[in-house]
């Protein structure tokens, strides 16, 4: 059998090999605290599991229209108004089947070879993977700590070329946590108009910012930028719903009616009970996305001031999402019990095999000075994974 081309340029994530092989060692009656999930250890809201078993009591369980019932359509209309000042027609929504789904399918519609798309770094894993599939080329934007992880406008017109097409801005960001401002994002638009990009902008863990900090969409801040966004969001994040699988878009009319000729060929509509589900987050009680939110700010705050504390490694806060992004450059060069350790990957095994945690090594992120600890988990794990690291990092010579 011979693969196309397109196929084998897909890399696995590393993310997903590493979290099996940590559930693999579980398996085997191996203590393993685990930091990988990107996803709330909250169950979800009771009132969303009772819309759902209504739903399929009511017997919906037939085919919707590709992209979402009308009313999920709305609700995320209305929800978009309501959270950011943003007005769209239920035409301009296309509801699939997770964020990353949505992400997909835009891609899909918008690049082709000989296209660029610019990917700020560290990125989420999926992007630069995505815009391959579709033939084009990612261009990574590098970021530093000294900057929050976050493009520039200048960095961002270095980068820019006559093949540029789309930006995908991430903010609140996976896997560094950071926000940018109003501000930021204001510069940011300006140029994007200017230089005729498109945006994609996802915005996943927008319920999840800290510190009292205003999350802000690119699209709300004026018609123009507004008509070149694509928003993407969903309920994975918000309302521990990631097994789910319901993510939308809002943008242009046709953008959004060529991703749902697409889907008519691909998955045609997300699932009907997860619709029934998602439309009971979306018009429901919030009060549980805002109590998901205070308890990971008490974790965000306890785990980042524990690693700053550890021999070796250093972290900025993160103001949204739920993942420190720590620098462990400096365990680079050392070993561990004669184990040299080598770059990101060496040090996540060495953590998982000897100090039995599971994190994600920052090189699949564009980042191989970090690695990505998540504090969607339970405190007590939290203080215990954060001890096996700091005795591990005190045995680093």
């Amino acid at each position: 059998m011979v693969l196309t081309k397109r196929a084998q340029s897909i890399s696995p994530s590393p993310t997903l090999a590493i979290t099996a092989k940590a559930k693999a060692m579980q398996a085997e009656g191996i203590d393993i605290i685990g930091f990988g999930a990107g996803e709330p250890d909250f169950d979800t809201p009771e009132h969303i599991k009772q819309e759902a078993i209504k739903a399929i009591s009511e017997g919906f369980t037939k085919y919707t229209p590709t992209a979402g019932i009308p009313q999920l359509k709305k609700a995320i209309c209305d929800r978009f108004k309501k959270d950011s000042g943003l007005e769209y027609d239920p035409s301009q929504v296309i509801v699939s089947c997770g964020a990353k789904h949505s992400i997909y399918n835009i891609v899909q519609v918008l690049c082709e070879a000989g296209d660029e798309v610019l990917i700020p770094s560290p990125y989420w894993v999926s992007y630069p993977e995505m815009v391959r599939v579709a033939e084009a080329t990612p261009v990574f934007i590098d970021t530093s700590e000294k900057d929050n992880f976050k493009i520039t406008p200048e960095t961002l017109l270095k980068h820019i070329t006559k093949k540029t097409k789309l930006l995908i801005l991430n903010s609140p960001s996976n896997p560094t946590g950071q926000v940018y401002s109003k501000v930021e994002l204001e510069a940011i638009a300006k140029i994007v108009v200017d230089k005729g990009l498109l945006v994609i902008s996802d915005e996943i863990y927008d319920k999840l910012v800290y510190g009292g900090i205003e999350n802000v969409s690119i699209a709300s801040l004026n018609p123009q930028i507004k008509a070149k966004t694509l928003v993407v969001n969903g309920v994975s994040k918000s309302y521990a719903m990631t097994g789910w699988r319901i993510g939308y878009v809002a943008g242009d009319k046709e953008i959004v009616g060529a991703m749902s000729n697409l889907q008519d060929h691909s998955t045609s509509n997300p699932t009907s009970i997860s619709q029934r589900a998602a439309l009971a987050a979306l018009t429901g009680p919030q009060d549980a996305v805002k109590q998901m939110a205070g308890e990971f700010e008490k974790r965000r705050n306890y785990m980042v001031e524990r690693l700053n504390k550890i021999p070796g490694v250093s972290c900025l806060m993160p103001p949204g999402a739920f993942y420190a992004f720590p620098n462990v450059s400096k365990l680079y060069g050392k070993s561990f019990n004669g184990k040299p350790i080598k770059g990101s990957m060496g040090l996540t095994e060495l953590l998982l095999t000897e100090a039995k945690v599971a994190v994600l090594p920052g090189i699949p992120f564009g980042a191989d000075g970090y690695l990505r600890l998540s504090y969607a988990t339970s405190m007590k794990n939290i203080t215990g994974g954060l001890d096996r690291i700091e005795e591990f990092a005190k045995n680093v010579k």
